[in-house]
């Protein structure tokens, strides 16, 4: 028997409960700090292979757009790093994985990635 039942695809109309956010964020910092570690390698494998190519890797580093670039790395680590925190505590049984527990770990994981996200912009630039 095939069930009609409306189907709604517009995620504009969808309201994601805090915790789906910060586990879709969490899946999103991964794949942006794996892409990054290639290309933060490349860099250093560039700065390592001469002299001069070391010169023009401490331009590039020292330049507005990299530290911007740098910050949103961090950030997105930081925020991972907490993340997976969270679900190594709530694997292991920690902490009890009831909805309450999900709302308010996950708003410590946000606040703290914050906080962190602002620190690393202070000591980056």
């Amino acid at each position: 028997m095939k069930k009609q039942r409306p189907v709604n695809l517009n995620f504009s109309t969808i309201c994601f409960p805090l915790t789906a956010i910060i586990s879709i964020l969490h899946r999103i910092s991964g794949v942006i700090t794996f892409f990054s570690i290639g290309i933060l390698l490349w860099l250093l494998g560039l700065s390592l292979s001469s002299p001069k190519n070391f010169l023009e890797v401490s331009t590039i580093i020292n330049s507005l757009h990299f530290k911007f670039i740098a910050w949103v790395l961090v950030s997105t680590l930081s925020f991972h790093f907490i993340g997976g925190i969270r679900h190594l505590i709530m694997d292991f049984g920690l902490i009890s994985t009831t909805l309450k527990t999900g709302k308010i770990s996950s708003k410590v994981v946000l606040g703290s990635s914050i906080l962190l996200a602002i620190l690393s912009g202070v000591v980056i630039w």
